[in-house]
């Protein structure tokens, strides 16, 4: 019997007919509306069309994929509606979309216009208990009898959507409603002392949060109840925000779906790019690591990336850049650096320094904002970290006509801390032949340090400690202050540079 159903099911599929989305919304002049789709919680134009004497129409082609659509009017005005290949036919009031919506045609949108009226009346009379309520004392009759409505009314929608669920199980609406509640936590055991765990709640709901979602029906994604339930479960709300603590959970999630499926493709894309886009120091981890997993691995059977959704030459310009960040990822050690100091003659590196830790500072001369921080930098070495044995690796532009203006900017500035650079003399040498410095004094990696340490900016600030592990980056000097004060336990440290809110913004 499941074979047959899954026979007339693919059936039903490969057959597409286009269905017809017939609006009416009285109180509307003609004008052009549009029906745009839901993709996480962003929402995106499908189609466009006249709407005439407050009626509109649209035929849904078979790239219309089934979620979550709404139809925007004037006003960036608009309302939701569930498509699921059916035949749709919706009346409503301009401005009393939800409330006054009459279904004529489309068995998803009956039950799911009920519910959303159902849910709403429910919050409103929710509302009018706890404002009467304030207005009673707790021990008369009329305070005791609103109460226990007000209590009843979560019992009351839990049945609603349960009854939904059970009695719809084929519609998309059944899922979309499962999804928007939140797993049951039973009574849990409690500890060898006869108390209750204070985490067991917590690792339950976790460990079970999943469970009211079908992660393998991509519709799902065309709901912004799918992105809140992600965001949730992947954001501080639920996990520490550790690029280890997040990978410890993207990779088991992620590897879980059909690797050509849209849940994949929006789930790996969600976690890489929040994980790019977060504030965190080190989250650029999981980021680097997400994205050699998923983009810059092949599958062994089609031999492409899994991530099928990228162009080549896309997918080819991620690699090579993700390469260059797993250089210098938190608790890597990353390539040395040897290049010459001022004297153009001498070598200098820093896996050879005895500091207990090590600041590596890329800057350029000629930045506006590297013209403020270093001298800083210099203040700071000078009257608290030399003699606490932080030692500063200054990596400065010095090639062509930028040589002179490296030297002058030490002199001027009296940096006594150690500075290197691509010289003029030496980029010019090693351009005919890089084999004279390698290996013998230097190496490619350490002559192409804008690559190396994807130098895209400047400064740049990179920590490293007594083994030249990778313990702190992108710090502005206050930050970096604070840090050395914090990890070298400095009781009461004299601060040197507040906050400035200049360089934040930088």
């Amino acid at each position: 019997m499941k074979f047959l159903l899954f026979a007339l099911t693919f059936i039903s599929l490969s057959s597409f007919e286009a269905q017809k989305l017939r609006f009416k919304v009285t109180g509307v002049k003609d004008t052009t509306v549009f029906l745009t789709r839901y993709y996480g919680k962003g929402l995106y134009y499908a189609d466009t069309a006249e709407m005439k004497n407050g009626v509109v129409e649209f035929t849904a082609n078979e790239d219309l994929k089934p979620g979550v659509l709404a139809l925007l009017l004037k006003d960036q005005k608009y309302f939701d509606f569930i498509y699921n290949k059916e035949e749709i036919s919706l009346e409503m009031e301009y401005n009393n979309f939800v409330p006054s919506m009459k279904v004529k045609k489309s068995v998803e949108n009956k039950l799911f216009m009920d519910y959303i009226n159902f849910i709403s009346n429910s919050r409103t009379r929710a509302t009018e208990l706890s404002d009467e309520l304030k207005k009673l004392t707790k021990d008369t009759p009329e305070y005791k009898v609103k109460e226990d409505e007000l209590n009843g009314i979560g019992k009351k929608v839990e049945d609603y959507q349960l009854n939904l669920i059970t009695t719809n199980p084929s519609t998309l609406v059944s899922k979309i409603v499962r999804m928007s509640m939140d797993v049951k936590i039973p009574e849990l055991p409690k500890d060898a002392n006869g108390k209750d765990d204070p985490n067991a709640r917590y690792y339950y709901f976790r460990a079970h949060y999943w469970d009211n979602i079908d992660l393998k029906d991509d519709r799902l994604v065309n709901s912004p109840i799918f992105f809140n339930k992600l965001e949730m479960f992947f954001g501080k709300t639920m996990l520490v925000q550790n690029p280890d603590t997040i990978l410890k959970f993207a990779f088991p999630f992620c590897d879980q779906f059909d690797k050509k499926s849209e849940m994949f493709k929006y789930c790996v894309d969600y976690i890489t790019n929040t994980s790019a886009k977060s504030n965190i120091m080190g989250m650029d981890k999981a980021y680097v690591l997400m994205v050699k997993k998923y983009y810059c691995t092949n599958d062994p059977i089609s031999g492409k990336s899994y991530a099928h959704w990228m162009k080549d030459d896309k997918l080819t310009e991620l690699c090579e850049e993700n390469k260059k960040k797993e250089f210098t990822l938190m608790g890597t050690v990353p390539p040395n650096i040897c290049l010459r100091d001022t004297t153009d003659v001498n070598w200098k590196d820093f896996y050879s320094l005895k500091s207990e830790y090590t600041v590596l500072y890329f800057w350029d001369p000629e930045c506006g904002h590297c013209k403020k921080t270093t001298p800083k930098l210099q203040e700071l070495y000078s009257k608290k970290w030399k003699a606490r044995n932080i030692e500063v690796f200054s990596v400065g532009k010095a090639t062509g006509d930028d040589f002179e203006k490296w030297k002058k900017f030490i002199r001027d500035n009296n940096l006594q801390f150690i500075n290197v650079g691509l010289t003029k003399t030496l980029f010019e040498q090693a351009q005919k032949d890089a084999r004279v410095f390698i290996p013998k004094y230097t190496t490619i990696e350490a002559l192409n340090y804008h690559d190396t340490y994807d130098i895209y900016a400047t400064p740049k600030i990179i920590v490293l400690d007594k083994d030249k592990k990778i313990v702190a980056k992108q710090l502005t000097i206050s930050q970096l202050e604070d840090f050395l004060d914090r990890v070298q336990d400095v009781k009461d440290p004299v601060k040197l540079f507040p906050e400035d809110p200049e360089e934040e913004a930088h």
